[in-house]
């Protein structure tokens, strides 16, 4: 049975619409999963006229009437609202937000197996309905589980210990306790979401040199350093700290299979740098398989005809994976303990 696949609209004053319909526009995409789009039919109408052979949609009431071999969709708002391209509003907000939930709800309820999220205008989607200040931080609350962003390309899969945070928040917010719940779910989701059998992690340091011996700060020495040393002697293959700058400008990231950094920007502008247009956000820690797009909205080129699909094709593909290989994962480290106890309760049976 082919992968059932929710995808969320994001703001439609954005490049949402126009990523997803060219990342459908050949036929070995609609047969690789059945696509459900979560947003507004008129609106998608909308951006649909706006491209060249961009694919026809269905619209459908549930999930479960999702037709394989074409582009289903299903309305969560039916609010009359106009596209203001490169517009902050408050409808795109509501739009927004309304796909997002009934996607979730939809994974909740079993009648889709992943979900792809179209990029969202953080402050267009923040109201008192939505007080989260991006999808990571909603998702943590749906799913009551803890999450780990994880950004990735063909060069290197980049973790963030903190995530949507204002520079002068970061240093009083990472904690022994926050570098080791991030590294064993880092670890994890090396092992169960990507397959990697004998996993590498590098740690940043959060300091420039990474704190030179205590002169420019002490969270190496005291905090960074002994976590990355206990988890180490833990299992958790993790090393570091190392500063950031060398760390990339040396191309030592390309000896780990992924990389702890402290902050958002000190992670994804190197990883941005590298490969933005085939960047992926994928979020572990959580029970659904979630990822994106690592741009934004591109409000600037949003109804130009001008946005790359390759980022949300490759979200696209990263989110069968992940599906595939947690089962995978699953099946083969499955306790088989029942089936052990099953054999000696049979050999303990009396023999005729």
């Amino acid at each position: 049975m082919k992968i059932r696949v929710g995808i969320t609209q994001g703001d439609i004053n954005g490049v949402g619409y126009e990523v997803i319909f060219k990342a459908f526009d050949c036929e070995e995409m609609l047969e690789m999963c059945v696509p459900v789009i979560y947003g507004n039919e008129k609106i998608a109408q909308y951006h649909r006229g706006a491209l060249e052979d961009a694919p026809s949609f269905t619209v459908v009431d549930n999930a479960t009437e999702a037709r394989p071999g074409r582009l289903n969709l299903i309305n969560t708002n039916a609010e009359e609202c106009s596209v203001e391209y490169g517009k902050n509003t408050a409808a795109s907000g509501r739009q927004a937000q309304a796909a997002l939930r009934r996607a979730i709800s939809d994974w909740k309820a079993g009648l889709i197996d992943v979900v792809v999220t179209a990029p969202i205008c953080k402050a267009a989607i923040h109201s008192d309905s939505f007080p989260f200040v991006g999808h990571t931080e909603y998702l943590e609350n749906a799913t009551g589980e803890k999450a780990l962003m994880i950004l990735s390309n063909e060069q290197m899969r980049v973790a963030l210990a903190t995530t949507h945070l204002p520079v002068s928040q970061i240093a009083p917010a990472i904690t022994a306790e926050l570098l080791e719940e991030k590294l064993h779910l880092l670890h994890r989701a090396l092992l169960r979401d990507f397959r990697v059998t004998a996993p590498r992690i590098a740690v940043l340091a959060l300091n420039p040199h990474s704190g030179d011996e205590g002169t420019l700060g002490k969270e190496e020495q005291e905090i960074i350093g002994p976590t990355v040393e206990k988890l180490r002697k833990e299992g958790v293959p993790c090393f570091g700290p190392y500063p950031a700058d060398s760390f990339f400008g040396e191309g030592a990231y390309r000896h780990f299979d992924a990389v702890l950094a402290m902050y958002h920007d000190q992670g994804l502008a190197p990883l941005k740098a590298l490969g933005m247009e085939e960047g992926v956000n994928f979020t572990a820690g959580l029970s659904v398989v979630r990822t994106s797009p690592d741009h934004g909205t591109a409000f600037d080129i949003a109804g130009k005809n001008q946005a790359s699909a390759s980022s949300m094709r490759q979200a696209i593909f990263t989110a069968l994976d992940v599906f595939r290989n947690r089962k995978e994962y699953d099946e083969i480290t499955a306790d088989p303990l029942p089936f052990t106890q099953r054999r000696i309760e049979h050999e303990r049976l009396p023999r005729a």
